[in-house]
């Protein structure tokens, strides 16, 4: 699929890839990748291997958290290792406003500007991580040292 074929906030997530150096591709999916389970099945991988982009809101500013879609993030947890005093889940209108992207589909990478980030651990246990491309149609293949690189997250524990 060219870049020209997908849409407009995937193309976005596309050039972010490309100038990042990311040698993969965003795809787009004939059904919805929303949730890590939907992207598993779409994709007949381990759900494990999803990259969940989770935006929270952290002292008055945007966290992004991509987690293994085997689990959920543990905010109390979180906030600690962090040394913050608290993580919550972001509002639909904070996630658009901070990364230009809908629930379902923010990608890790392609935001207005830089969003604080948070890598899960776990995700290093596989070869091939998906992550979402800009839209809850559209995901890309990367690996965990690529996904950590382009975002300059912070690779952490995301569960107790």
């Amino acid at each position: 699929m060219t870049g020209s074929d997908l849409p407009p906030r995937s193309r976005v997530v596309a050039q972010a890839l490309a100038e990042a150096g990311v040698r993969g591709e965003v795809v787009l999916l004939p059904d919805s990748a929303r949730t890590a389970a939907e992207a598993a099945t779409a994709l007949g991988c381990h759900v494990g291997q999803i990259a969940n982009s989770l935006l929270f809101w952290c002292d008055g500013q945007a966290l992004l958290v991509l987690t293994s879609g085997r689990h959920r993030v543990d905010t109390a947890a979180l906030a600690r290792r962090l040394g913050r005093s608290s993580i919550e889940r972001a509002t639909p209108e904070q996630v658009r406003e901070s990364t230009g992207m809908a629930i379902g589909g923010v990608a890790p990478l392609g935001h207005p500007s830089p969003v604080e980030t948070v890598v899960d651990e776990t995700l290093a246990e596989f070869t091939v991580v998906w992550a979402a491309g800009g839209t809850p149609h559209t995901v890309f293949p990367t690996t965990f040292d690529e996904l950590v690189r382009v975002t300059g997250g912070a690779v952490h524990a995301v569960t107790a």
